[in-house]
């Protein structure tokens, strides 16, 4: 039994006594200070990491939202400035002066001041007109097109001289268009609408009256305007108003002389409007054809 008592002695595992539990071997305690440590600097390591990470997604979004110009947190909502004014469109002001210009040297050609047969350099008239040669070689070069003067190179432009042939041509076009379409209109325009038109009537004949034979040509082409307005064919006023235009240019003899044709062909108007309100249609061919004919002055 002894030998069995100190066998079981033998076998037994040392304990610390009562009390001294808590205290570990130094070199245990040691490598537990040197896990807690690590796990301490790992933790922290994290830590730093992460808030790393959050301030440069902060930084990201608050770019992305100063660029999207959104207000961020902590920002103060600071009144957005008031959008600039849209600046008015500049009149596109070399259009305009050639536009003038081509209404003047249309004036002076109808009233003579441009002697057909003459040439004159774009320098010269811009001089006289008091602008710049570019707009007045764009309004001259519109003139040729429309065929009232031509192109003399190295020199100017000439106005072109008339015949009584061409002219005589240009009215037989004209009333080959407007005839037909003044008979048509005749039959279907209501008389309240030809009444409309008596003050551009009205207006030619005061032009002739004064033999003031540019605004005369004015007033002649807007009346012959308004009557095939009627029709409601875009494409027949443009080539009839050319057409008429082109009939304007003056001859080579003095427009002094022609006063009293003028006067004549003013008077047309007021009867044909008459013809027209009685729809008359015998009285409207004749006196159409008649006016056309009286245009090869």
């Amino acid at each position: 039994m002894e030998q069995g008592a100190a066998r079981e002695r033998a076998t037994e595992r040392p304990y610390p006594p009562s009390g001294d539990s808590a205290r570990v071997p130094e070199q245990a305690r040691s490598a537990e200070q040197a896990r807690s440590a690590e796990q301490a600097r790992s933790a922290e390591s994290s830590r730093s990491a992460e808030q790393a990470r959050g301030e440069h997604t902060h930084g990201e979004r608050t770019h992305g939202a100063h660029a999207r110009g959104e207000r961020t947190h902590g920002e103060s909502a600071a009144p957005r400035p008031a959008p600039a004014p849209v600046p008015a469109p500049r009149p596109v002001q070399r259009h305009s002066v050639r536009d003038q210009i081509l209404e003047a040297l249309r004036t002076a050609l109808v009233g003579g001041e441009l002697v057909p047969g003459e040439v004159y350099s774009g320098p010269a008239l811009a001089e006289r007109f008091g602008v710049s040669a570019t707009p007045v070689r764009e309004a001259m070069q519109r003139l040729a097109v429309e065929g009232a003067v031509e192109v003399v190179p190295n020199r100017g432009f000439r106005v072109t001289e008339r015949t009584p042939r061409e002219l005589a041509e240009l009215a037989e076009v004209r009333a080959l268009i407007e005839v037909p379409v003044m008979l048509r209109l005749a039959r279907t325009v209501p008389a309240a609408r030809w009444a409309e038109l008596r003050p551009l009537a009205e207006a030619t004949g005061a032009a002739a009256a004064r033999g003031d034979r540019a605004h005369y040509a004015e007033t002649d082409r807007a009346f012959h305007r308004a009557v095939l307005a009627l029709a409601g064919n875009e494409q027949l006023l443009a080539i009839a108003d050319d057409l008429h235009r082109r009939s304007q240019w003056p001859l080579i003899s003095a427009p002094a002389l022609r006063h009293g044709e003028l006067v004549a062909d003013a008077a047309e108007h007021t009867a044909l409007l008459d013809a027209l309100i009685a729809q008359d249609l015998p009285v409207v061919q004749s006196l159409v054809r008649e006016h056309f004919a009286g245009s090869e002055y």
